[in-house]
């Protein structure tokens, strides 16, 4: 089959990112945004409708990635370290490298069963929320998302939320690295709010890394299927005996080096990136 010309672009932009170091960049073309203001948003899900639609939208969602599962277009080999989230205490911000829309959905596969009834909410860009793609913006809107914003009011009422959700013992994922590469099997480096929401909240990080291997699966872009093994890996606590700059930093360092490690002993190299 031949491949998707668009698919083979992204690879383009992934590989000139990397050369230039530029790790949280998108490589879609993003839909045009507008700011989410904080009337437009219901975090906690207060309202009636709004629950309504959440378990509709999970539904949806639900029955989506299945249909994914069934006809092998998404594959979940191995979870790994499932003893790490156990020993949690509480709620965690779970951290994740992300390389497709299919990555929050093996994640929760992997949580799920120990999760005791609770959910995975999941940080998304402001654009994500305000105008996503037809036809996923009722799960982006209320699949228990919590949509970052422009507006300094809105991001009162995002704090206030994760504060909450992480008190009463929920899980949040975060991608770290920002922007979304296609099938991209490295780790890269990360941006610092998802330390810096941990050590706000006196949270522990969870970092789960996803490695990749080729199956004999083509998709309908002309690449092979990938089977995805979930790493969870041991819990980083932040250190209240340091300040807190210094403990987000720490907590950014060690997340990155668990993921590295997880990289290099999976696939059996170190990690290399191009230069320029």
């Amino acid at each position: 089959m031949e491949k998707s010309a668009h698919k083979l672009l992204l690879l383009e932009r992934i590989a000139d990112l990397e050369r230039q170091q530029l790790w949280h960049l998108d490589v879609e073309d993003d839909p045009e945004t507008y700011p989410l203001m904080p009337d437009r948003v219901d975090y906690l899900n207060e309202k009636l409708l709004n629950r309504i639609k959440s378990r509709l939208a999970n539904r949806m969602g639900t029955k989506f990635f299945d249909s994914l599962l069934k006809n092998k277009q998404m594959i979940v080999k191995e979870v790994r370290g499932i003893e790490h989230f156990t020993a949690v205490e509480g709620g965690c911000i779970v951290t994740c490298n992300h390389f497709s829309v299919c990555d929050n959905y093996a994640v929760w596969m992997a949580l799920r069963e120990q999760m005791n009834g609770r959910l995975l909410y999941k940080v998304i860009r402001e654009g994500n929320y305000t105008n996503p793609p037809k036809p996923f913006g009722f799960m982006m809107r209320h699949c228990n998302t919590l949509p970052l914003s422009s507006q300094t009011a809105t991001m009162k009422k995002f704090n206030k939320a994760v504060r909450t959700l992480l008190s009463r013992g929920e899980n949040i994922l975060i991608y770290p690295e920002q922007g979304m590469w296609w099938n991209y099997r490295k780790p890269r480096p990360m941006q610092e709010g998802a330390f810096a929401l941990a050590v706000l909240n006196k949270a522990p990080i969870l970092p789960v890394f996803i490695t990749m291997e080729d199956t004999d699966i083509v998709d309908n872009d002309g690449f092979f299927v990938q089977a995805y093994t979930v790493h969870i890996l041991p819990a980083i606590y932040p250190d209240e005996t340091l300040p807190r700059a210094e403990q987000k930093e720490r907590m950014r360092t060690q997340n990155y080096e668990a993921w590295v490690k997880t990289y290099e002993d999976f696939y059996g190299i170190p990690l290399v990136y191009s230069e320029e």
